[in-house]
């Protein structure tokens, strides 16, 4: 791992023993360790009450056959004027996979009753140039405008292109095409970027992590020879765990990266381990060495 420059601000700043808390605006997945299989126990190890909204239900990943989805969207606003009703306060709001573009309205109606909550968005929507089978496309251009909205924004280059319309050209590109489009994707208004998964061939993966908070900052990894699904979630999670324990961005971003790798090489010692997802219950120690 590298990080090539310093922080230059922090995001948030944790005071005493107060435990920040998190709205969680994810899918539930029964098997196949994704969304908030993987934001609820990472969060929580690093000393944060997460406060799941659960988008979609869904019985398995959709890279198995015979997957079920539940549409959660017409449940959500009474589920939240609940939460109203009980006056839940929120340091931070965390959205990742949706189910329904309405429910892009219903974020930002949890951000009009939260003003001062951290914003994370992952554009969880597509991978390797292919939107995700429940995507619709008014799904993926309301999505595109909630970017627009992120304190940090975390999107891989599938994502980013489709954010800024452009053709998705592989894996494969320069520092100086990273940092273009991170310009641009904090031109249209988000505040920090965090831009993964990007190959110059050289056997590593990069990320990029730049904005408001950070200068311009490079991690690495090992590639390994395979994929495996929620490592996106995980990545995003371990950051905003780093965020949430007073880290900046650059420092967040590498602890995400490092600790993504290190459970994918967990993960391929598992049976089954390309279908079962990424396992990172044995790190979770090094989440809660965070406090």
């Amino acid at each position: 791992m590298t990080a090539e420059a310093p922080n230059t601000s922090i995001l948030y700043k944790r005071e005493g023993a107060y435990i920040p808390r998190i709205a969680a605006v994810h899918d539930l997945c029964g098997y196949g360790k994704c969304s908030l299989g993987v934001a609820i126990p990472v969060l929580s190890a690093a000393g944060v009450d997460v406060c799941p909204v659960p988008t979609g239900l869904f019985s398995s990943h959709t890279a198995f056959p015979g997957w079920y989805m539940h549409d959660t969207t017409d449940i959500l606003d009474d589920y939240l004027a609940a939460w109203k009703g009980i006056d839940v306060q929120i340091d931070a709001v965390y959205s990742g996979f949706l189910g329904a573009s309405e429910q892009v309205d219903i974020i930002r109606d949890i951000y009009s009753t939260y003003p001062h909550a951290l914003r994370i968005v992952d554009p969880v929507m597509a991978d390797h140039g292919k939107v995700y089978p429940t995507y619709t496309p008014e799904l993926v251009a309301a999505m595109a405008e909630l970017a627009q909205e992120a304190d940090i924004l975390t999107p891989n280059l599938t994502e980013a292109a489709i954010i800024l319309n452009r053709e998705w050209t592989g894996a494969d590109i320069s520092e100086d095409e990273a940092r273009d489009i991170i310009s641009a994707l904090r031109e249209r208004g988000a505040k920090n970027v965090v831009l993964k998964g990007i190959e110059h061939g050289d056997g590593l993966i990069h990320n990029y992590a730049w904005g408001d908070a950070a200068e311009f900052s490079e991690t690495t990894n090992a590639k390994l020879p395979y994929m495996l699904h929620g490592t996106g979630d995980l990545f995003a999670s371990a950051l905003l765990a780093a965020v949430m324990t007073g880290r900046g961005l650059a420092e967040a971003t590498a602890f995400a990266a490092d600790l993504t790798a290190d459970a994918m090489v967990i993960s391929a010692k598992q049976p089954n381990f390309e279908a079962r997802g990424v396992s990172f219950e044995p790190l979770l120690g090094k989440v809660a060495a965070l406090l």
